[in-house]
């Protein structure tokens, strides 16, 4: 799930923003499990909408088409749910997609990843990540920021409208504000932060914050 210019490249916040008291206190009382169990379902019901002759469309996500975020998405997370169960992930491809959107495949990928975020003792197990280790509550907050803003490059590049509870979009901006410091912004590991417009609302500014390109409105 981590690709581009958000949580992907945020596990360098680790070592300096590791589960510590402080962390967990970052935005309101909802933790990275209820967040996911918001985002991960609605990015499979945008899923569910997509066309079939929008797989190739580009995305927000640069160089990244439809289809490819999609790919992207169900490897990292069949692949991260075996690490919150504990377990050695296997080698883990995306189904071969030609004339077709692999839509049911995706939910179960990502219901998956949901069951396994709730498992006993997954938020307190060290996640091997792939810049090093972390304890599982902060790798799911990454998740939640990753996730929610690849949710807004399908929605954008496909025509629809990402819709979450205020409380969850607190939650993520929270995390992202306080864990995206400014000496990160290279380039990249992060792009610099965009202007979403005066009117955009808080879900644009979170993916301009995270370096999107959010369309303004005319």
């Amino acid at each position: 799930m981590f690709h581009c210019d958000t949580a992907c490249h945020a596990f360098g916040v680790v070592p300096r923003f590791g589960a510590t008291d402080e962390t967990k206190k970052w935005g309101n009382d909802m933790g990275p499990i209820e967040q996911l169990s918001y985002i991960l379902p609605t990015c499979s019901s945008l899923v569910d909408r997509i066309q079939t002759m929008q797989m190739n469309d580009p995305t927000p996500c640069e160089e990244f088409t439809v289809h490819d975020i999609l790919n992207h998405m169900m490897v990292l997370g069949g692949t991260f749910a075996y690490a919150f169960r504990g377990e050695d992930a296997p080698e883990i491809s995306a189904p071969g997609v030609y004339g077709w959107v692999p839509s049911k495949e995706f939910r179960e990928v990502m219901d998956d990843l949901l069951e396994a975020i709730q498992s006993p003792g997954a938020m307190d197990r060290t996640i091997e990540s792939p810049v090093g280790s972390m304890d599982g509550e902060t790798f799911a907050r990454l998740l939640a920021f990753d996730g929610l803003v690849h949710s807004w490059d399908l929605a954008t590049a496909t025509g629809q409208r990402l819709a979450l509870p205020a409380e969850v979009i607190d939650a993520v901006s929270a995390f992202a504000n306080a864990a995206l410091t400014d000496d990160m912004r290279d380039g990249d590991t992060f792009k610099q932060a965009t202007d979403a417009g005066p009117s955009a609302g808080a879900i644009d500014r979170i993916a301009a914050f995270s370096g999107r390109k959010v369309p303004v409105a005319a």
